[in-house]
């Protein structure tokens, strides 16, 4: 389990919270704008023809409001919402208990899709494209199959690895979307939200200062306003001020790109032990002591969007301006690498 501040998985802890200021309605979801405009019109054709909205993918990295938006989906189109993930469909049965209650016009949401058992994602191809459920009643000489019709749903699947998902999988989805991070006036616009359903009175420049440091994410956002919160409470009689807004962020040890301690753990790594790279990702996790999917999912796509981290074929390498941000000056680097070479070449 992942428990850093600045986290895009959800904390064990965290459910009833996310449920209380989880959006309901398009009106109250911010940002992704491109995204909900289509769906929109996608589901206003579908009401008009009356038929079940096409099947709808979900990708990009976590924390960004693809459960939340499924939700909304589901609202919108009147139908029961039912939530499950591809590792909690480990047996055809798994798949068939959550499909036998479904309803027509029902929305079916799979989290980590990409994780799904290859057996159950092979029953699930016949589910998606002809609404039909084929079980194994038995096995041996005497194998048959039963049929079952399933009403027509829609399926929203959701993954961090688009990569990940089988082509026959992928092309079962009629509709495909790709969610991004979220620039400093969404996020702020979720703040505000968040602050006014807690009950926590923030100024505009509060605000503000928050959401850049909250990495493009609706949920760091929403858990460094929580955090915020106890600070304000105990420090500051309970009013949010930029000063307890820095206090909050610097006792947490994230700077004002919004990185933590693992995210410049792995920029000094790179300089230091690989001069800059290219390095494998698997050295990085194991040198660090991190999971290789922790630092692919959750540090990797952050410091790339700020340009500090590149993806090569060779592996990672940082660029120069992760050097001025780490604090280690790039030509003490180069002579630092220049001289160990002289040295094994008189060797």
């Amino acid at each position: 389990m992942d428990d850093r501040i600045v986290s895009t998985s959800m904390h064990a802890d965290e459910e009833y919270m996310e449920n209380r200021i989880r959006p309901q309605r398009f009106e109250d979801f911010s940002g992704q704008t491109a995204v909900v405009d289509n769906l929109k019109i996608y589901m206003q054709a579908a009401k008009i023809r009356g038929e079940a909205l096409d099947h709808v993918l979900f990708y990009g990295p976590p924390g960004l409001g693809k459960t939340t938006l499924a939700g909304i989906i589901a609202r919108e189109m009147e139908g029961h919402f039912y939530i499950t993930s591809g590792p909690a469909l480990s047996k055809p049965i798994d798949l068939a208990a959550v499909l036998t209650g479904i309803e027509a016009g029902d929305v079916l949401f799979i989290d980590e899709i990409h994780r799904l058992n290859r057996v159950v994602e092979e029953i699930l191809y016949s589910v998606m494209e002809d609404f039909r459920l084929d079980i194994m009643l038995s096995k041996g000489m005497g194998a048959g199959v039963e049929s079952i019709d399933i009403p027509k749903f829609t399926l929203i699947g959701a993954t961090t690895r688009a990569g990940s998902l089988s082509a026959p999988l992928r092309d079962r989805f009629g509709i495909v979307e790709k969610f991004d991070l979220y620039n400093i006036d969404e996020l702020s616009q979720i703040l505000r939200r968040s602050a006014g359903i807690l009950g926590v009175d923030m100024d505009e420049a509060s605000v503000k200062l928050l959401a850049k440091r909250s990495r493009g994410t609706p949920r760091v956002a929403n858990r460094l306003l929580k955090r915020v919160r106890d600070f304000s409470q105990v420090k500051a009689d309970g009013t949010v001020s930029t000063d307890v807004v820095q206090m909050t962020l610097d006792a947490l040890r994230i700077d004002s790109l919004g990185l933590d301690s693992l995210d410049r753990r792995i920029l000094e790594f790179i300089i230091t032990k690989y001069h800059g790279g290219p390095v494998g990702i698997d050295t990085i996790a194991a040198s660090l002591g991190e999971e290789r999917v922790t630092i692919e999912d959750v540090c990797e796509p952050y410091l790339m969007q700020l340009g500090l981290l590149q993806r090569t074929p060779k592996g990672r390498m940082v660029s120069d301006e992760a050097y001025r941000v780490v604090g280690l000056p790039k030509d003490a680097d180069a002579s630092k690498k220049n001289s160990g070479e002289e040295q094994l070449r008189l060797i």
